[in-house]
């Protein structure tokens, strides 16, 4: 599943980025690499942008950006 398919207060661990070039570059700059905690904040009402708390910081990614985060339920 994807970060995208989560709705608010949920927690999952990343288990993979699929995305390529700066953008998965820029994910795992932030912290986001497999095996990371990752609880979503807040999803705004049409869904974009996504707020997540990773690494204890908040961190806000596009539907797009999202979508290339592959993660698992905990």
């Amino acid at each position: 599943m994807t970060l995208r398919e989560f709705k608010k207060g949920d927690e999952v661990e990343i288990v993979k980025i699929s995305g390529t070039g700066s953008l998965k570059t820029r994910l795992l700059d932030m912290g986001a690499v497999p095996g990371t905690k990752v609880r979503i904040e807040r999803v705004a009402p049409l869904g974009d942008p996504i707020e997540i708390s990773i690494k204890g910081y908040h961190l806000s990614l596009r539907k797009t950006e999202a979508e290339q985060i592959i993660v698992k339920e905990v």
